[in-house]
């Protein structure tokens, strides 16, 4: 279903809707840009690829998990 179908079918069917539910539609769609515009761009996980390199160089993966186990006893 393309993108002006797909509109089409929304407008039907908020034209069932009363005058009371159609702005509640409005407030929810408000709310809902809002947000999106507050968090901004969504974050780019993948510029986070490599960037711990050498962070544990050299160290044994069950012995820093055994440390981190005993800083929380």
């Amino acid at each position: 279903m393309d993108k002006e179908s797909t509109l089409n079918k929304l407008e039907k069917e908020i034209e069932q809707l009363t005058i009371s539910e159609q702005l509640e539609l409005i407030e929810r769609i408000i709310r809902r840009i809002k947000k999106i515009k507050q968090t901004g761009k969504p974050f780019e996980w993948d510029k986070l690829y490599g960037i711990g390199k050498g962070l544990w160089k050299d160290e044994d993966a069950q012995e820093y998990v055994n440390r981190l186990r005993e800083d929380r006893i």
